[in-house]
């Protein structure tokens, strides 16, 4: 008789600490999140070529899910496994990681950092805390140290990540097109001028 295990990957950043509430009652982060962040540094992912943008060997990466779906971590030796499947953790939330009411306003404001921020601070908490977590991990990455070997920037990290937490609900190609642009230099506004530092040690 196996135990079925409702899956994080798919679910709302509710019904994901949700269902870890009786296993971590006092993390204020999603496991999944923590967990596969933590992977990728211990991995050396701040110190691997094309780390977020080099996917993970796909059978590797589905084996990873099915174990992290039954809150175990095996033990991995590429940072690539983890980094891809934190970045389908994201892109796979039910709702986007900043929802889709705040989206024009990301768009519009996408080149005025203060208003970037404010815009960050009025998320819901769990959301908030979410993204101010993703952003503190991605800013390791932006590091001058790092991406001399990472080879991955402010603007490539901007790049990859900007689709995993907002998503344009447009069907016109050239506003999905137009709207790519701005919505990776309101990542980058983020890496650039986030402060996370209220996200230090929080679990």
């Amino acid at each position: 008789h196996t135990i079925h295990f409702p899956s994080m990957f798919g679910a709302t950043l509710e019904e994901v600490m949700a269902m870890q509430r009786t296993r971590f009652p006092e993390r204020r982060l999603p496991w999944i999140q923590t967990i596969l962040s933590e992977e990728v540094l211990r991995l050396n992912g701040s110190q691997t070529e094309g780390i977020f943008r080099v996917p993970g060997d796909l059978d590797g990466v589905n084996a990873l899910k099915v174990k992290c779906d039954q809150w175990q971590l095996p033990s991995l030796e590429d940072a690539h496994l983890p980094a891809s499947l934190l970045k389908l953790w994201y892109r796979e939330l039910a709702e986007p990681l900043i929802p889709s009411v705040f989206y024009e306003q990301c768009i519009l404001n996408c080149d005025i950092p203060e208003t970037c921020i404010r815009l960050v601070n009025s998320l819901p908490d769990i959301n908030r805390a979410v993204l101010t977590y993703l952003v503190r991990f991605l800013q390791v990455f932006a590091a001058s140290e790092n991406v001399v070997i990472t080879k991955m920037d402010v603007n490539n990290l901007s790049m990859v990540f900007a689709p995993n937490i907002l998503r344009c609900d447009s069907e016109d190609a050239k506003v999905i097109f137009e709207n790519a642009r701005k919505e990776m230099l309101f990542i980058k506004v983020l890496i650039l001028n986030l402060d996370t530092s209220s996200i230090e040690g929080v679990i």
